[in-house]
């Protein structure tokens, strides 16, 4: 699984290979490999190279939510991103009545806007385009209907949750 990870300002590539309790990882360029185990819900065991350490994953609202992460006691705030989810309807808020907001799932720049206010646009279509770790991302409408606003112009730069575009 490829996912990518933004520690403080920082975006790392993360891909992970797991067989039962042996987990790989490969963070940006370099190969992990360890033992994990979740002995209770939110804590896990992470034994490597003869040594365990103990993370605990405060539980969140959403899975776009940060996550606070306290290893032996240091706490870290990570945002977790699928790539593959952001190529699709990341972060649409999906309604068949009302407005859709379209939210971008991480820290970019807006390269392309492809409707303008007022247009009709179908479910599926694309709105904008954002581009974040060097990939641009087509944000795509969740419903039919109208494009209300476009909250962004292009070169714009936007924050993960940044609402984008309301369709109704």
């Amino acid at each position: 699984m490829k996912l990518q990870a933004e520690i403080g300002e920082k975006l790392h590539q993360i891909e992970v290979t797991r067989n039962d309790e042996s987990v790989s990882a490969i963070i940006d360029g370099l190969s992990y490999d360890a033992e994990v185990s979740e002995p209770e819900p939110h804590v896990y065991l992470i034994k490597k190279d003869g040594k365990i350490f103990e993370a605990y994953v405060s539980p969140t609202d959403g899975p776009d939510q940060p996550k606070k992460v306290t290893i032996n006691g240091h706490e870290i705030e990570i945002r977790i991103f699928d790539p593959k989810r952001l190529r699709g309807f990341a972060g649409v808020g999906e309604y068949d009545d009302g407005l859709a907001e379209i939210k971008t799932a991480m820290p970019g720049k807006v390269v392309r806007i492809l409707l303008e206010t007022g247009a009709a646009v179908e479910k599926g279509d694309g709105v904008l385009v954002v581009e974040a770790m060097k990939m641009q991302n087509e944000l795509k409408s969740s419903k039919a209907g109208t494009v209300k606003e476009i909250k962004v112009a292009e070169g714009d730069t936007v924050s993960a949750g940044d609402v984008l575009a309301l369709i109704e």
